[in-house]
């Protein structure tokens, strides 16, 4: 089975403290892997920064629906698509509800099941929660306290997307905290309890 892990800095592993990218042996990826073992293949797609379909004028390539398809195509066949984003959405930036959120990410499965020739199945992922004081001082000024409540909301927004197009469903924040350290990314304990959980999800 080839799994596709789509997500954001919270799929590619990067470390709270800014030091680079967890090893392949902390990062839930990798862990998920090895829990698998060879009969399945693991694709990393992890890009820090990415958004649903919100361009950062920084930052190019970041809108997830410009992607999800060639990714699709160049990976084919992918039996098992994971979908993790929405933090980079909930930016002040953006200004984005937590319900225009969830539309964003509809239409990244919507693209995702045009542009795939093989038919998958699909797990719907709503992000670790973006921790109390986010944006304060010292920290990420992109986000404010408005960010941590639309944060909050995802979950519910996206277990109805995920049940209108029949995927399965997992809330990140009922398993794993943003570390202390900066208070958005998973830390390796993280990584770990997002890995049972989603391997659990998967194989049952």
């Amino acid at each position: 089975m080839n799994i596709l892990c789509f997500g954001d800095s919270n799929t590619y592993g990067y470390r709270p403290d800014g030091s680079g990218r967890f090893g392949a042996d902390t990062r839930w990826t990798g862990l998920l892997q090895k829990k698998l073992g060879t009969n399945d293949r693991i694709i990393e797609e992890g890009l820090c920064g990415r958004t649903t379909v919100f361009s950062d004028e920084l930052r190019e390539g970041r809108r997830g629906l410009d992607t999800i398809g060639i990714l699709l195509e160049s990976h084919a066949p992918v039996d098992l698509l994971i979908l993790m984003l929405g933090t980079n959405d909930c930016k002040t930036r953006y200004n984005a509800s937590a319900g225009t959120i969830a539309k964003g990410l509809e239409q990244v499965i919507t693209k995702a099941q045009k542009s795939s020739s093989h038919p998958f199945r699909l797990l719907v992922i709503s992000p670790i929660l973006l921790a109390p004081g986010v944006g304060d001082p010292g920290f990420d000024p992109e986000f404010n306290k408005g960010s941590e409540l639309v944060s909050q909301n995802l979950a519910t927004e996206y277990k109805k997307i995920a049940a209108r197009y029949h995927a399965d469903f997992l809330d990140a924040a009922s398993v794993a905290n943003a570390s202390e350290t900066d208070r958005q990314h998973l830390d390796a304990l993280g990584h770990r309890l997002l890995a049972e959980a989603i391997y659990k999800k998967i194989t049952t």
